[in-house]
């Protein structure tokens, strides 16, 4: 059985049918007992009212043999038997003497032997009464209840007994519908497990069939598959991150598309502009007097090319924990200073409007020095970048709760769209896809700047409306 519903249909099934069987017995048991003694019960007070009977009928005489009142009297004595049994259906006689010799016998089916072990007539007199469910050693054919009562003469001497016996296909009958209502039930309920057990089985079955072609699809490379959600149960939940992840990986698949162009472009451009240069100045395209100049830009283009590589290393000993943080107490608005010293031809160039707001002259933070002095230069870099011309371009350093300050970079320019702004901090990801403002980035930035707040335990927002401004702002641990 491979498929969940069959191991589903053989598990409720085992289990029914489990139940089923320990309640039939058990049932079936208790109605059998409790018949069986209330059967016992009429079977003996019968068999009390016969005896009575008959020593009213028969006044035996003290010494007189019971054989010979019988025989005397058979007729009335039948008679007595014949209106008891009326009140009793199926309900037979024997009359014994002390001997155990069979005397009369009315009501039974089947051969009769005429002598019964003397044990029955010995239990009798011990005990006053005699209860067996069975055949009497022999002397009746079939089973039956068999309830006994002495017969006493007028000194109070027993002189023999009466046997009443009544057979037991009553309670048998009743085992037996008994057993068959619960098999018929057993087999209804079975037939409505089966059924529910279908219904529920494809109702978790058919996210997982979707979701294991939507996997399928996924190994394949297409990533637009989803799988339908319906409900509010855990099947329903299941479903949902499914499409998530789904989702995660179709921007992933995108991000990593887009920065295989990016880097093929930061890559060919700068080797191709190096390459050209260089044959350039060997074949003497180029001449002497301009060697200087062409070299000065292969060397932008070289250590263009080496920042590019300096970040994808940063992120894989990043990633991989081997980069250690060593947190030391200082000045973060001295760094802002500096940061913003070492833009000064960029912010010239776009006419910025620069604003240093910090609360206090002096606000020391307890953070890697050099991990805090790349994460802001990122972001004002960022900024810079993306500023419109003639803007404001603000670091505003200020106190947040839980003792720590927020740190927030500003500028008025293109901003971030909604649709972009969940995704600003992924890595190679780039809201300027047209490279208008942004030529040679890989979006690498934000990614850096994110993951290295992450392993320090602190964090980083975005805010953003698009035309108008952008602001990133992250927390740094106050110093002590």
């Amino acid at each position: 059985m491979k498929g969940i519903f069959p191991r589903y249909i053989a598990t409720f099934s085992l289990i029914i049918l489990t139940s089923f069987l320990i309640l039939a017995s058990i049932v079936s048991v208790s109605i059998d007992e409790y018949a069986s003694d209330a059967h016992q019960n009429d079977v003996t007070l019968i068999a009390e009212i016969t005896a009575s009977l008959l020593e009213s009928e028969c006044a035996p005489v003290p010494g007189d043999p019971l054989s010979d009142i019988v025989n005397e009297k058979r007729a009335s004595l039948l008679g007595i038997l014949s209106a008891v049994a009326s009140h009793r259906e199926n309900t037979g006689f024997l009359l014994a003497d002390e001997d155990g010799h069979i005397l009369l016998h009315y009501g039974i089916a089947g051969k009769i032997a005429v002598q019964m072990p003397n044990r029955y007539l010995t239990d009798i007199k011990d005990s006053g009464v005699y209860i067996e469910n069975g055949t009497l050693a022999g002397v009746l054919s079939q089973a039956h209840i068999i309830c006994a009562a002495p017969i006493m003469d007028l000194t109070g001497e027993r002189i023999g007994a009466i046997f009443a016996c009544s057979p037991t296909t009553e309670e048998d009958a009743l085992v037996s519908v008994l057993n068959k209502s619960i098999f018929l039930s057993n087999l209804w309920i079975m037939l409505a497990v089966i059924i529910a057990v279908y219904f529920i089985t494809e109702r978790f079955l058919t996210p997982i069939r979707e979701m294991t072609r939507a996997a399928k699809s996924f190994a394949a490379g297409h990533f637009e598959t989803r799988v339908t959600v319906t409900g509010h149960d855990e099947i329903a939940d299941f479903a949902l991150t499914f499409n998530q992840m789904a989702d995660s990986l179709a921007q992933s698949e995108k991000l990593r598309s887009t920065f295989l162009a990016n880097v093929s472009h930061d890559l060919r451009t700068p080797m191709t502009t190096i390459a050209g240069f260089i044959d350039g100045i060997l074949s003497g395209a180029i001449p002497p007097e301009k060697h200087d100049y062409y070299l000065g830009v292969v060397s932008d283009e070289i250590h263009r090319l080496s920042r590019l590589v300096s970040q994808l290393l940063d992120i894989s000993r990043m990633e991989t924990g081997v980069q250690k943080f060593t947190p030391t107490d200082f000045d973060v608005c001295e760094i802002a200073r500096l940061i913003l010293i070492s833009f000064e031809s960029k912010i010239d160039a776009k006419r910025l409007e620069v604003e240093l707001d910090c609360e206090e002259d002096v606000m020391n933070i307890h953070a890697d020095r050099d991990a805090t002095h790349q994460i802001i230069y990122n972001l004002v870099e960022n900024a810079v970048k993306f500023s419109r011309e003639g803007g404001v371009l603000r670091i505003a350093i200020r106190t947040a709760k839980r003792g720590q300050y927020e740190i927030e970079v500003y500028n008025e320019g293109q901003g971030i769209s909604k649709e972009d702004l969940p995704y600003v901090f992924d890595r190679f990801y780039k809201t300027d896809k047209s490279r208008g403002l942004d030529k040679v980035g890989v979006g690498l930035g934000l990614y850096i700047v994110k993951t290295m707040l992450n392993a320090t335990g602190e964090s980083i927002r975005a805010e953003s409306e698009e035309g108008k401004y952008c602001s990133f702002i992250f927390t740094a641990k106050r110093a002590d």
